[in-house]
């Protein structure tokens, strides 16, 4: 359990990273770094999903 919340840290802290990055760049950059901020918090959105189930399971 604790490696998915390890890696749901990850997910969330890898977004803000890019969101970040995007706020300072521009053009097609900016752009990679929302497409890659959106996909770190759909990951994170799965993985707390994935966690639930583990707790209702339990």
């Amino acid at each position: 359990m604790t490696a998915f919340l390890a890696k749901l840290e990850r997910f969330e802290s890898l977004a803000e990273e890019c969101e970040l990055i995007a706020r300072r760049s521009g053009g097609d950059e900016r752009e990679l770094y929302q497409r890659l901020a959106k996909r770190y918090r759909d990951l994170a959105t799965d993985m707390r999903t994935l966690i639930a189930t583990f707790d209702v399971a339990a």
